[in-house]
């Protein structure tokens, strides 16, 4: 009756309390409380270390004195600098596509086999990806060591002259390029093969129909499928191919000469061995702009295809 009432004199009536109950039915609610440890984990290990890693970089070598932006500002001084960040570029950029190609090229290799045989290959080929990168440069590294190496005693028997692999620039960016490649090629063919499933099989038999050669149902209908696949997994790569060190560390050191130095690798020898954490951290931080630029480009192509479906 007090309800009919305040409707009839056109008092608001006050809220009900909203209940526990409720309260938790609410999916938004759910959706928190189950992501929460994630993001309790990711403020602690990627957060406050992205801050505190911005607050030296403001930091002297000694970190007593807030300088602003020197540190950047002897960076651009130094040629070095900028040659570490012309072949962090190159490297990302270069092993990236080269990784897209052959995972690309892979994919479809694996698709088109029987269904028994797809596990066996899928395992297979999966290896260089499971083994710890590490463990598998070792290896690398003794293929071109320049006394005893595998391809330079194949060369040898061939009568090919032999190559300082990782005595010459390079050559020596080429190897790091070749086994990043190595590497990170069997996750872009696990995801391009994931993709190449969801693409339904009516549209291949239209292309048939319509007298399409496999180049033509690749070009036509397996890639405007995957492009947005296609972009994020170029993306995630790209971060992750920016930020890479074991690879390089083991295999060249930085050297001949700091070729091959890239963004996390010369962080190190500035922050750690010159003893010098905030101009390391001045290194490292430079990456998240152009990173930044990429994704945002990358994300909007992605975004805009989204909204045109």
């Amino acid at each position: 009756m007090a309800d009919v009432a305040a409707r009839e004199m056109r008092v608001p009536v006050p809220a009900r309390p909203l209940s526990l109950h409720k309260f938790a039915r609410r999916k938004s609610t759910i959706a928190f409380l189950m992501t929460l440890p994630l993001i309790v984990v990711v403020a602690c290990l990627v957060i406050y270390p992205a801050f505190y890693s911005m607050h030296l970089a403001t930091l002297n070598k000694s970190m007593t004195k807030f300088v602003g932006l020197g540190n950047f500002e002897f960076l651009f001084r130094r040629n070095t600098f900028w040659m570490v960040v012309q072949q962090s570029i190159l490297f990302a950029v270069t092993a990236v596509i080269f990784k897209a190609m052959v995972g690309f090229v892979v994919a479809h290799f694996v698709h088109n086999l029987p269904a028994r045989g797809q596990r066996k290959w899928r395992g297979m080929l999966l290896i260089p990806w499971v083994i710890p990168p590490a463990m598998s440069t070792l290896a690398w590294l003794w293929l071109f060591d320049p006394s005893y190496s595998a391809f330079n005693w194949v060369f040898a028997h061939l009568g090919i002259p032999q190559v300082a692999w990782l005595g010459n620039p390079y050559w020596a960016r080429f190897c790091v390029i070749l086994v990043n490649v190595w590497v990170g090629s069997p996750f872009f063919m696990i995801m391009y093969l994931a993709a190449l499933k969801s693409v339904p099989e009516h549209l291949h038999e239209a292309a048939a129909i319509d007298g399409a050669n496999w180049f033509q149902k690749i070009w036509y209908v397996n890639l405007p499928m995957m492009r947005n696949i296609i972009q994020i997994t170029a993306l995630f790569s790209l971060i992750v191919t920016f930020a890479n060190f074991d690879i390089v560390k083991i295999l060249t050191n930085g050297g001949p000469v700091d070729q091959t130095h890239v963004f996390a690798t010369w962080s190190f020898v500035l922050g750690i061995w010159g003893n010098d954490l905030p101009l390391g951290a001045s290194v490292s931080l430079f990456m998240f702009p152009i990173l930044a630029v990429a994704a945002i480009l990358i994300l909007r192509n992605v975004s805009k295809r989204g909204n045109e479906a």
